[in-house]
């Protein structure tokens, strides 16, 4: 974390929110280069130089809300019970932990939307690399501590595992772009969740041991 940051901290949690949001809000809308911090000041009812006390520049101030996203994402896999060790039935528990957490925080998956297609050469490297850790160490966890066995004997496990990232990244894809913004997750997330469900058991036929599925 930046030193200059904890200013920021030593604020009280409804202010910290409201200078997230509108930092947030902003910059879904404009993206990164457009993003006018008169805006934010403006939205979050405070002064610019309040805001460049808590961090140096606006590209502080994004690295920051990309940070922040990561450990609100961080709270899917802290949920995850080891003690699951069926692979399908840890994606279920994954999807429905993240369902809640979409509900919660529409407007951080919004924003962590909207970087994903961000261009800006001042901050396209931040963003891969954040973003790329999280999703290496993310992988790592979801399939820790499985039970392989349920494999059938001419199915590769890891080449089974990356079938099914390319799937649900696919997935993922194709229901963001459906969703439009996370606020209408509210409505139709049960329904993305169920179609993921219907997914996930073809795959399970095709992957496990007759007596396993």
């Amino acid at each position: 974390m930046n030193p200059i940051n904890t200013k920021f901290f030593n604020l009280n949690i409804d202010k910290q929110e409201r200078i997230i949001n509108a930092a947030m809000q902003e910059f879904v809308k404009a993206g990164f280069e457009k993003a006018s911090t008169n805006e934010i000041v403006k939205e979050a009812q405070i002064s610019k130089g309040s805001l460049f006390n808590y961090f140096r520049n606006k590209k502080d101030l994004y690295i920051f809300l990309i940070e922040n996203a990561v450990n609100i994402l961080e709270q899917i896999y802290d949920q995850i019970d080891l003690n699951e060790r069926d692979l399908f039935e840890r994606l279920n528990q994954v999807g429905f932990i993240k369902l809640n957490i979409q509900k919660k925080y529409p407007l951080v998956f919004d924003f962590l939307k909207s970087i994903r297609t961000e261009e800006a050469v001042e901050v396209k490297e931040e963003i891969d690399q954040l973003i790329g850790n999280w999703l290496d160490d993310g992988l790592k966890r979801l399939y820790q501590n499985l039970d392989w066995s349920k494999f059938r004997e001419d199915v590769d496990p890891e080449k089974a595992v990356q079938i099914l990232n390319w799937t649900m990244v696919g997935f993922a894809e194709q229901q963001i772009s459906k969703l439009g913004t996370f606020k209408n997750v509210e409505s139709i997330g049960g329904d993305i969740f169920n179609e993921w469900k219907s997914y996930a058991e073809i795959l399970k036929r095709s992957f496990y041991r007759k007596g396993e599925e």
